[in-house]
């Protein structure tokens, strides 16, 4: 069979699926996704693009189906791609119904692969605008993309102080054993068959607003008509005594990532900071290195972020492979020899031997090349940005972990939200109002985080949440928990709950409020 050949096949009778039923059926040994919405049926790629999820496990509002793992949402009717993180669009089948029976015709080529690129224009040389776009994260990629994909034709550059093309930061420190190919969002080819310039190592230094021209620290400078700054955030550096030993580590690229496998295999590892990161690099390592300590000033892991309740659930978790707590405490000093750090002594005198530290404390913006310059920022330097994600500077945008901006779940207060995903809408909406398009910013923040095997997913905003609501079990580790602001649900966070999680990020996307007295 040719790969083109285009196969129809009878997939079941019309009575089987019922208004709103998501059914997984197979084509030519190929699974697709059914579903029926009102009186019409519509058949698309079985599989989020991002890390493969079912879709038939998914929540179908009208015409938008969430992803039940990461809230990747699609469209029925086309198969585009309507919320991140994931970056393509699935593929969609024609279907028709004769004699109560349902018919599915695709080609073969289509069948194989549950995803679909989008369209693209082309450059072309006549058009001289140059879209300059600072840093090279997701917000970053998925501009330059939204630019192509919406009929941009002039230049594209992508200007980045990291040595790789966009991959995905989250697996950093959630499979550690991988290599930087590995975690590519897109591949070279990809970018360059777009058109879209890539300068690795390329820092940015300086920008006159006045000349629209930013200046690079290898002395170079680049003209723009419009600039994106999505320089993102680095994190938080111990300042402590022995802090500049060696073996004591952050963990922002593939390089960090791979380095601190190596150094902590067989040997004691101290993780200070009980955030995602250390949380997620305990997990990793819990089998593989000697030892672990977490150290954290707060009383259970990611306090402020998910509260005690789930921090409590997965600190057991880490503490049944081994995992040490030294929690509501804080490293006094590092000691070590010969120039390598040997041990880290607690605020109370403990010490404990550490062959290697790795540092996952807090993260700032790097938006330190914008000193004295007119571009507004908050108090520890994040970019004010509007739900256009412009700034105050004209032809300026700004997006991902480098910005603040309006958050709808915290009545329009300003915030800054480190997340893949929120990074990608961000870049999505800069690109449009980069080609003058008036769109507003709307989406649910969506994270997750991976422990043993296990993920925890969370959506909305719960900054300032005054109150819980749990279902299900958090000894036994499956529950679903809403987190309660001005008698409203926020956010909710999920362990073993899909697709529950996505189900509650579709309720807060369509504006509606959950009371807690629905939430109970």
């Amino acid at each position: 069979m040719d790969s083109d050949d285009t196969i129809t096949e009878e997939v079941c009778r019309e009575d089987d699926v019922g208004d709103g039923q998501l059914l997984e059926v197979m084509v030519a040994g190929y699974p697709v996704l059914l579903v029926r919405n009102r009186r019409e049926f519509r058949a698309l790629g079985s599989k989020c693009p991002h890390y493969g999820a079912p879709l038939s496990k998914g929540v179908l509002r009208g015409e938008r189906l969430r992803c039940p793992w990461h809230g990747a949402c699609f469209n029925i009717r086309t198969g585009d791609i309507e919320e991140y993180p994931a970056l393509d669009c699935i593929s969609c089948f024609k279907v028709t119904v004769e004699d109560g029976k349902v018919f599915i015709t695709a080609k073969k080529k289509d069948l194989e692969s549950s995803l679909r690129v989008k369209d693209t224009s082309r450059r072309c040389l006549l058009n001289r605008n140059t879209m300059l776009l600072l840093g090279g994260g997701v917000a970053a990629l998925v501009c330059a993309e939204t630019l192509r994909q919406e009929g941009f034709t002039g230049r594209i550059i992508v200007a980045t102080n990291e040595r790789h093309i966009p991959y995905d930061k989250s697996k950093l420190s959630k499979e550690m054993n991988l290599k930087a190919e590995d975690v590519y969002l897109r591949k070279p080819e990809f970018l360059q068959a777009r058109g879209i310039e890539f300068w690795p190592e390329k820092e940015a230094v300086g920008v006159d607003f006045q000349k629209q021209k930013v200046h690079f620290m290898d002395g170079s400078s680049q003209k723009y008509q419009q600039l994106l700054i999505a320089t993102g955030s680095h994190s938080g550096s111990l300042k402590v005594p022995g802090a500049d030993l060696q073996n004591i580590c952050t963990l922002q690229t593939p390089e960090e990532s791979s380095k601190i496998l190596e150094l902590a295999t067989g040997k004691n590892l101290v993780i200070v900071g009980a955030s995602f990161i250390g949380m997620e690099v305990a997990a990793f390592l819990s089998d593989k290195a000697g030892s672990i300590s977490v150290v954290e000033r707060e009383e259970f892991p990611f306090q402020h972020a998910l509260g005690p309740q789930v921090g409590g659930v997965a600190m057991k978790m880490l503490q049944n492979k081994g995992v040490k707590f030294h929690m509501k405490t804080e490293i006094r000093e590092l000691r070590g020899k010969d120039g390598k750090v040997t041990e880290a002594v607690l605020a109370n005198g403990e010490k404990l031997p550490a062959d290697v530290v790795v540092v996952g404390i807090g993260s700032a913006p790097n938006s330190a090349f914008l000193q004295g310059t007119s571009i507004a920022r908050d108090d520890k330097g994040a970019i004010l940005v509007n739900l256009h994600m412009q700034t105050n500077v004209p032809n300026v945008f700004a997006a991902g972990d480098v910005v603040t901006f309006p958050v709808a779940l915290l009545d329009g207060d300003s915030s800054s939200i480190h997340h893949q995903q929120v990074a990608e809408a961000h870049g999505h909406c800069a690109a449009l109002n980069m080609l003058r398009r008036g769109k507003e910013l709307h989406t649910v923040p969506y994270f997750w985080t991976t422990l043993l095997g296990k993920s925890i997913r969370y959506a909305g905003c719960g900054k300032g949440y005054t109150d819980t609501v749990v279902k299900g079990s958090l000894e036994q580790q499956k529950f679903l928990i809403f987190y309660i602001r001005d008698g409203h649900v926020t956010a909710a966070a999920s362990l073993n709950c899909d697709p529950m999680v996505s189900l509650i990020a579709e309720v807060l996307y369509l504006g509606k409020q959950i009371s807690k007295e629905e939430a109970e």
